[in-house]
């Protein structure tokens, strides 16, 4: 089974004050530590959506000197972060979608691990779960990528799941990082 994972990752970080998937975590940079819980995780490839003013995230993150990360760029990142799940699902190709927002730096790398085992054992939407509420990273079926391709950059893609309630599959996890995203500065110390 050959796994994509998309990070959208184009958001001007305006709550948290700009530059945030530059700020350090544990000495590297927030991206470098999402990306890094993906590929520990077993994933095979990272298609990484970047705005269009990406230089210093290009510069500075680290992964993108990897042969597995592919940087793509959102033309237009103010249509919100579903735009940009669709330029990367332009991208990817694979037999399971990883989706994980750029700034979901404390998810485990065993949970990717454990959604992918269950993914592989049953290829369904599967979905974390902490403490009863949903998180990410999400593992999709193939099939969803032409339908969230041609959606509507207005809606999202909960919006997207909802349609396929019969596809879900929830994995409880004993990871808190599964609902925890960084928007602003105080994200980090929680």
């Amino acid at each position: 089974m050959r796994s994509v994972a998309v990070v959208p990752a184009a958001g001007s970080a305006e709550r948290f004050g700009g530059k945030k998937l530059l700020t350090p975590i544990d000495g590297e940079p927030l991206l470098d530590r999402t990306i890094s819980v993906l590929l520990n995780g077993g994933v095979d490839q990272i298609v990484v959506v970047v705005g269009p003013d990406a230089d210093e995230l290009m510069r500075d993150v680290n992964a993108f000197s990897d042969p597995r990360v592919w940087p793509v760029v959102n033309p237009d990142p103010s249509r919100g972060m579903f735009s940009s799940l669709q330029a990367g699902m332009a991208e990817a190709e694979g037999d399971a979608l990883v989706v994980l927002p750029a700034d979901m730096p404390f998810v485990q790398s065993g949970t990717v691990a454990i959604l992918l085992d269950v993914f592989a054992s049953r290829p369904a939407i599967v979905s974390p779960r902490y403490q009863g509420k949903r998180g990410h990273p999400v593992v999709l079926p193939p099939a969803l990528r032409d339908e969230i391709r041609a959606a509507e950059a207005t809606i999202t893609l909960h919006d997207i799941l909802k349609r396929h309630p019969d596809q879900r599959v929830d994995v409880d996890v004993q990871d808190r990082g599964v609902v925890r995203d960084v928007d602003r500065v105080a994200d980090l110390h929680q």
